[in-house]
């Protein structure tokens, strides 16, 4: 969560509490009354709260693809460009699925003849083993 939305959070939290302290008996009488008479939501019996379980318990698959997206970047590395494509080019890209962008990018790269960037965003070492390919001339 980055600064801003913790201090939102904080401040909500801080009201919120603050609201309850001030709260007398009927309102909250009220609120418990109106709660209960909702019948898309009845309260959970608690035979019921006590057989809930963490969700990385129940299902750990779903869990993992949530935590595997990614957020925004806190200090981006790329910059976001307008760039118009043949449909063939993009379709070949599209077509191998999923981080077609990432494989433009590794592309324009090779053409241009940088070097690889690793996931950090910093230019990846040549391995011990790793050849220097040869230069053509121009």
């Amino acid at each position: 969560m980055s600064k801003r939305q913790d201090a939102i959070w904080h401040e909500a939290r801080r009201k919120a509490l603050r609201q309850l302290a001030t709260m007398t008996d009927e309102e909250d009488a009220e609120i418990r009354a109106g709660a209960l008479s909702d019948p898309d939501n009845p309260p959970w019996p608690d035979e019921m709260l006590s057989r809930m379980r963490p969700a990385i318990e129940v299902m750990p698959e779903i869990v993992a693809a949530y935590r595997r997206r990614r957020g925004r970047q806190k200090t981006p590395t790329k910059q976001l460009v307008s760039l118009r494509l043949d449909r063939d080019v993009i379709g070949h890209f599209r077509a191998r699925g999923p981080g077609w962008q990432r494989r433009i990018n590794e592309a324009l790269r090779k053409a241009a003849r940088l070097k690889p960037m690793n996931r950090a965003g910093d230019v990846k070492k040549p391995s011990p083993r790793a050849r220097p390919r040869p230069r053509r001339g121009r």
